[in-house]
């Protein structure tokens, strides 16, 4: 009678999560982003203000 079992689907639906799988090597925090596109902002402001005495 064992060998006569019903076997049910997998209740998956053939959805797999693949975000638990990875995991980036590269980890920043989110102040240093801002920091980043600050530093990024003002070095584009100052050279929109004096870059035409860099390029002559």
């Amino acid at each position: 009678m064992a060998d006569e079992r019903i076997q049910m689907p997998s209740s998956g639906g053939g959805l797999v999560r693949y975000f638990d799988d990875y995991k980036s090597k590269l980890q920043f925090k989110p102040e240093w982003v801002v920091v980043f596109i600050i530093v990024v902002i003002i070095i584009e402001l100052i050279l929109f203000r004096f870059g035409s005495r860099f390029l002559g």
